[in-house]
């Protein structure tokens, strides 16, 4: 008997590694210290103690139930985009820059080459958001997960100064709202999905009109990653007053997240576009609007509370990004919670 004859082959782990330097090494920082394989990675902070008051912030998530699509699709340089999204868009939501992420694989048996390929998706997400991979871990989990099963989570840590979070502390009446566009259904409501729609290689395969391509392309569509906005508006001057992530539980629970008590958010749906997914999401599935509304994004992925007189500011400093800003409402003095009209 052996380690291989019990499920677990160390050799494909080792092949796994070499075939993910490449992608790893193009996400490195000058802070990162040392190299890919040690036990743990390590990270200077030198360039921290420029800052007077040091916070750091960290963030761990996971892809849900979208990995489902990415394996029946047989399709997986993309998801990992999705694992670094979900962490570094709540630390930027925070008004934090990330640095570093580590990723964690479950798998049910290892293919060096799907693996890899995972992890390429991983070093994009790093590369979109300026954050560098240092580490992370390949599990082999045979009995407990299917061959050609997977999971994929990760963890980031950033760091802003104090007086730079974003807290919502100083949100008040007549403060604008504005949204950015989602990239789609980013990575949550993936469970409801799979209800609407029949989860075969043949469906998602499916060519939709009102999509301009495949059931599966859309779904599989990556988070959109929010950092280099967040970015943009701190060197353009701009406060950020409050700000959410829309992400499962949707408008409902999440932008009530950001206000204060004695504040109320007003959004008003007609002031964007919805991106066809989710119409058609709604169709298919008869779904109810306020349950759209309270399980997926809705083409609105980050939600920000801008002064006014910043309004014109903000809306160029997030195009200079690459993102697509909308004014989308308002802040009104109430109830603390959100109103869609």
């Amino acid at each position: 008997m052996d380690y291989k004859s019990s499920g677990v082959d160390i050799e494909a782990g080792y092949k796994s590694v070499e075939l993910m330097k490449e992608h790893v090494r193009k996400t490195m920082r000058p802070e990162v210290l040392g190299g890919l394989g040690g036990f743990s990675g390590a990270f200077s902070l030198a360039k921290i103690k420029e800052m007077e008051d040091p916070v750091l912030l960290s963030g761990t998530d996971g892809c849900g139930t979208k990995v489902k699509l990415a394996m029946i699709m047989d399709k997986h340089d993309t998801i990992g985009i999705d694992a670094v999204a979900m962490c570094v868009n709540d630390i930027a939501c925070a008004g934090g820059e990330p640095l570093f992420f580590l990723d964690y694989i479950a798998c049910g048996k290892n293919y060096p080459e799907k693996i890899a390929e995972i992890v390429k998706g991983v070093a994009q997400g790093c590369l979109q958001s300026d954050a560098a991979l240092i580490g992370g871990e390949t599990a082999e989990h045979p009995g407990l997960m299917p061959e050609d099963d997977y999971d994929l989570a990760g963890f980031a840590v950033g760091v802003c100064d104090r007086k730079e979070m974003i807290t919502g502390e100083n949100l008040k009446e007549g403060d604008v709202l504005v949204g950015m566009a989602s990239s789609g259904v980013h990575s949550n409501g993936f469970s409801l999905v799979r209800k609407v729609f029949e989860m075969t290689r043949e469906s998602l395969e499916t060519y939709y009109e009102e999509l301009g391509m495949t059931l599966g392309q859309a779904l599989l569509e990556p988070t959109k990653i929010y950092v280099k906005a967040l970015k943009s508006l701190k060197k353009a001057g701009i406060t950020v007053k409050a700000c959410s992530h829309i992400t499962g539980g949707g408008f409902y629970e999440n932008v009530p997240r950001m206000l204060v008590e004695g504040t109320h958010a007003v959004i008003e749906k007609d002031s964007y576009p919805v991106p066809p997914i989710f119409r058609l999401l709604a169709k298919k599935g008869e779904i109810a609007e306020q349950m759209m509304y309270n399980t997926f994004n809705m083409g609105l992925g980050m939600i920000l509370a801008i002064d006014p007189a910043e309004v014109d500011g903000a809306m160029e400093a997030i195009k200079a990004a690459g993102d697509v800003p909308f004014v989308v409402g308002r802040i009104e003095s109430g109830e603390k919670g959100v109103t869609l009209c």
